[in-house]
C-alpha cells in the first residue's frame, strides 16, 4: 500500500505570498492560499507571518517545502542574500532557521528558477534540453533548464538575466544607475518610465499611448535573446511576469528581430509565452523535490 504524500511550495512576492500544497506523485494541488506580505514590516515580521501560513497549509504527510524568492540566494546554504522589496532580509538564513522551525526539509531558491523549473517541465511544453525562462515583472529574473535540471552555477547566482548589461551606460530614462542592464529595459518598472502617458499597463505593448517604444522593445528583446541563444543554444525561451506576457501578439516581430542581429548558421530557439497560473508554487514545490 502507498502512503500518500504531500509537498509545499511558496512564492514569496512583495505585495503577496503565495502557498500551495500539492500531492507528491502526481503534483496535483491540493490547497491554495495568498497572505499579504507586508514588506513594509522587518524580515521578523514577514518570517513570522510565513511561519504561521505553512502552519495552516500543512498537513500531516507533508514532507518538504520550497520557497522561492525575488532575490539572490547563496547556494547551498540557502542563505537569502538580499530581497530588496523587504527591509532586513540581507543575509537571511532561511533554510536553516526555518527548517528548524517547521521540523522539515526546506529548499530556498529564487523565484525565476521556481518559474522556468515548472514551466520547463510541467506546462504544455514539457520539455527536455536547454530551456530559459525570462520573468519580466517588477523586475527581471530568469533561469535555465538543462535536460530536466536547474543550471545554479558555481555559488548559485546563474541566470541573473535582468542583470545582463544591454546597453551600458545608457539607460533608457534619467536615472543616476547608469548600467543599462536589461532590467532597466524591459521589466514593468521600466516601461512605465519610458511611457508615462500609459494609465494601465496594457497600454505599454498595445494602443496608440506607447506605440513609440514598441519597436526599440522588439529590439532590445531580440538582443537579449540573441546573447542568450549564443551562450546556451536553447530550444525553448519562455516568458513570463506581467510584462513578458503583454509581448504575447509581438513574438513573431521579435524572432524577426532576432533573425537581424544572429549569426546566420545558428538555429533560432521556439519563442513562447508561460503558460501556468501556478508556476511559481509549482516550481518551488519541484525545488522540494529535487534530489
Amino acid at each position: 500500500m502507498t502512503t500518500k504524500q504531500s509537498v509545499i511550495g511558496v512564492d514569496m512576492g512583495g505585495t503577496k505570498i503565495d502557498l500551495a500544497r500539492y500531492d507528491v506523485s502526481t503534483l496535483e494541488l491540493q490547497e491554495r492560499s495568498k497572505i499579504d506580505t507586508h514588506s513594509t514590516k522587518e524580515w521578523s515580521h514577514v518570517y513570522a507571518d510565513l511561519v504561521e501560513a505553512i502552519g495552516r497549509i500543512r498537513t500531516d504527510d507533508t514532507i518538504a517545502i520550497g520557497i522561492g524568492v525575488p532575490g539572490l540566494v547563496r547556494q547551498p546554504e540557502g542563505i537569502v542574500v538580499t530581497m530588496p522589496n523587504i527591509p532586513g532580509s540581507n543575509e537571511a538564513l532561511l533554510k536553516t532557521k526555518l527548517t528548524a522551525n517547521i521540523g522539515l526539509p526546506v529548499t530556498v531558491d529564487n523565484d525565476a528558477n521556481a518559474f522556468v523549473l515548472a514551466e520547463g517541465l510541467h506546462s504544455k511544453y514539457g520539455t527536455k534540453g536547454v530551456v530559459v525562462g525570462i520573468a519580466m515583472g517588477t523586475g527581471v529574473g530568469g533561469g535555465v533548464v538543462v535536460d530536466g535540471k536547474l543550471f545554479r552555477g558555481a555559488h548559485g547566482f546563474a541566470s541573473e538575466i535582468g542583470h545582463m548589461l544591454l546597453q551600458p551606460g545608457q539607460p533608457p530614462f534619467e536615472t543616476d544607475d547608469k548600467r543599462g542592464d536589461v532590467e532597466q529595459f524591459l521589466s514593468g518598472t521600466a516601461f512605465g518610465k519610458r511611457c508615462e502617458e500609459a494609465s494601465q499597463p496594457e497600454e505599454y505593448m498595445e494602443g496608440e499611448v506607447c506605440a513609440f517604444m514598441r519597436p526599440e522593445v522588439f529590439r532590445e528583446v531580440a538582443w537579449m535573446c540573441v546573447s542568450l541563444n549564443s551562450l546556451l543554444d536553447p530550444s525553448l525561451i519562455i516568458f513570463g511576469g506581467s510584462a513578458g506576457k503583454a509581448l504575447k501578439p509581438h513574438l513573431g516581430e521579435i524572432q524577426k528581430e532576432m533573425q537581424k542581429w544572429s549569426l546566420p548558421d545558428i538555429p533560432l530557439p521556439e519563442l513562447s509565452i508561460a503558460t501556468l497560473d501556478d508556476a511559481a508554487t509549482r516550481g518551488a514545490a519541484l525545488l522540494a523535490l529535487e534530489k
